[in-house]
């Protein structure tokens, strides 16, 4: 009888601490501590009813949110629909004329937050708790070191663990405990990330202890040296992402300009028609076809922008540039009246205010490789769509029937005629492709901005710019430029601002051109000895 009695003991207190444990119900005096009085007693009140809430205690805590409770100096009610209810037992009560509102200042506000926050890291949802933690990180208080510690306990996602790890630590750097704000400092130090650096700062400025202070300084330094590789790393591919939209607007133009000397101002318009080519299939995919299919409707903008972009492109030659080939200033006037007609067009047609096109599921957020380093999918993607334009056209120039009847007639169009070759049909093609490729890259543009009538506008001088830098009629010198550019830009951008780096890259190109007129690579062939 013993043995059965102390294991019955043991169990009793085993179920006693375990009851101890779970959350208690919400008393009145909690309720009036959490609703009246200085800020910090009801932060400190509130915090204290957090690590052991229950329902009623949650409840309360979203009406003090809501700004929904009234308090005296023996009672609380929260208010529901002009009635007053005791938060304990949830009964109706008559609120007394003299009892006062309960307001929150922004700093009452954050803590209420922060409560709220804490109270979802018991949530089944791994990305809710997650939330949570960051949400406490950004309010880092010593109060809720014991809410944490039970947090941590019951936690089973490394991700959350290690989150709540660091608002451990980021909670115990105000702590009156020497040792503890060492430890805390030191822990920080070794999450690389800018909003610890932040939070480091901010406590460096309040912090009397030398050696305390020496060692939030030290980690400081720390961060500083893993997220200078960050900004490096993100100026990059910020360049290369700037280069490849450079890349896709002006290889359209490597063909109309380079190969065929025609100065098209209508370019920037044909690129915003491929734009507006992939919004109108946006809409078709969402009125006629399921939902679940929606994030296919760029994939099949591709081909329908290409079309779209090339009907017009061969219009436009065979309507009026066919008439003007050698006469450059004639042909430059043109088609700048031409992208007036195209963006009235498209205002008669889409309205005269922008337009937004809807990144895909599988086009939306991106990939961390650093605490200050996320490369967005839509960014990695316009690099990628860039590369295989590039070498789709490299091989159509260079393998194809067509690209040796092109660079045939760019090089030596009476010879080319005497072959039998049409060059009044190969013009139209080649002008046709350059137009098509415009479309591509205003698909690509319509990923990463608005579209709008205006669009073209913004990438023409840029365009221009690459391809004569580049070498006219040199797609590799295209790309060169176009990339070269894109990461100078950027580079300046973050030591100059935006505008010193467009003016700066613009010098930059002037004088080039001075020492180099023929471009990073000349044209070599019959017309350049000519």
């Amino acid at each position: 009888m013993i043995p059965i009695l102390r294991r019955t003991l043991r169990a009793a207190c085993l179920f006693a601490l375990l009851a101890m444990a779970q959350a208690h119900a919400l008393t009145a005096d909690e309720a009036r501590a959490m609703a009246a009085g200085d800020a910090d007693e009801r932060i400190a009140a509130m915090n204290k009813a957090v690590a052991n809430a229950d329902a009623k205690t949650e409840a309360f805590i979203q009406a003090l949110a809501d700004e929904a409770v009234k308090y005296t100096d023996t009672q609380v009610f929260v208010m529901k629909d002009d009635k007053g209810y005791d938060p304990v037992t949830g009964a109706e009560a008559k609120v007394p004329d003299n009892a006062e509102d309960v307001v929150n200042n922004n700093y009452m506000r954050s803590a209420i937050d922060a409560a709220q926050a804490g109270l979802r890291l018991s949530s089944k949802d791994e990305a809710v708790r997650l939330e949570a933690a960051n949400a406490l990180f950004k309010e880092p208080d010593e109060s809720r070191v014991l809410l944490i510690d039970k947090a941590l306990a019951a936690e089973t996602s490394a991700a959350v663990k290690a989150k709540l790890q660091l608002v451990q630590a980021a909670s115990l750097l105000s702590s009156q405990d020497k040792a503890k704000r060492l430890a805390a400092a030191k822990a920080l130090g070794d999450n690389k990330n800018p909003d610890t650096k932040l939070l480091l700062n901010q406590r460096l400025g309040d912090e009397t202890d030398a050696e305390v202070k020496a060692a939030i300084q030290a980690s400081i330094a720390s961060i500083d040296g893993a997220l200078v590789w960050g900004d490096r790393l993100g100026a990059i591919f910020s360049g290369i992402s700037l280069g490849s939209v450079l890349l896709l607007a002006a290889l359209g133009l490597a063909i109309t300009y380079g190969l065929m000397g025609v100065i098209n101002m209508a370019h920037g318009e044909l690129m915003m028609i491929g734009a507006y080519a992939t919004y109108v299939m946006q809409g078709v995919f969402q009125r006629f076809l399921p939902e679940s299919m929606f994030g296919w409707y760029l994939v099949a903008a591709i081909p329908v922008s290409f079309l779209a972009s090339a009907l017009v492109g061969a219009v436009l030659e065979r309507g009026v540039i066919r008439f003007l080939y050698g006469r450059p200033l004639e042909t430059l006037l043109a088609t700048w009246g031409i992208s007036l007609m195209l963006q009235q067009l498209v205002r008669s047609l889409f309205g005269a205010q922008n337009v937004g096109v809807e990144n895909p599921s599988w086009m939306s957020g991106g990939v961390q490789l650093l605490s200050n380093l996320t490369l967005p999918w839509n960014r990695i993607g316009i690099i990628v769509f860039a590369a295989l334009v590039l070498v789709a056209m490299g091989w159509l120039i260079g393998r194809t029937r067509l690209g040796l009847f092109v660079r045939g007639v760019t090089q030596n169009r009476p010879i080319a005629s005497c072959m039998g070759v049409n060059t009044a049909r190969i013009d139209t093609y080649a002008f046709a492709l350059g137009s098509g490729i415009a479309g591509l890259a205003g698909c690509a543009l319509s990923q990463i901005g608005n579209v709008g009538p205006d669009l073209g506008q913004s990438y023409i001088v840029d365009s221009f710019m690459v391809v004569v830098m580049g070498g006219v009629g040199q797609l590799a010198g295209t790309v060169y430029a176009a990339l070269g550019l894109g990461v100078l830009n950027k580079f300046i951008e973050g030591w100059a601002g935006a505008v010193l780096a467009k003016i700066a890259v613009l010098v930059f190109i002037i004088i080039f051109i001075q020492k180099r007129p023929q471009g990073i690579f000349a044209i070599k062939g019959r017309s350049a000895e000519a």
